[in-house]
């Protein structure tokens, strides 16, 4: 990821709609959800929710796919990612201790399900 492309992205998830729809798409994986869904978990009408999710498209960030009449959405873990990494590239200029804290998420996220 180039820095144009972080700034698009940062941009994308600095209105609070963006933020919460990524969030909400992270959780439902790669089945993503239906436009609609998306509007009812988010609080929003569809116009604005389909405003927020052609902004999030065009940054990188989310990715869709048509099924029949429905426009299906999921996150896009490979530009997410990307965004983690251009953060994180240059952080620790050789001192660990400095990403200790994505670390922890990366393996609290990473975890097995003790319920499983």
């Amino acid at each position: 990821m180039n820095e144009k492309q972080a700034l698009d992205a940062f941009g994308a998830l600095s209105q609070d709609t963006r933020l919460r729809i990524v969030r909400v798409l992270v959780i439902a994986g790669e089945d993503g959800m239906a436009a609609g869904a998306i509007s009812e978990a988010v609080e929003a009408s569809s116009s604005r929710t389909s405003f927020h999710l052609a902004h999030l498209e065009r940054s990188g960030l989310i990715s869709s796919r048509r099924e029949a009449r429905s426009i299906r959405y999921t996150a896009n873990f490979a530009g997410l990612s990307g965004l983690v990494d251009f953060l994180m590239r240059d952080c620790c200029q050789g001192h660990p201790a400095m990403v200790a804290g994505v670390n922890d998420a990366a393996a609290a996220c990473c975890a097995p399900d003790p319920g499983a």
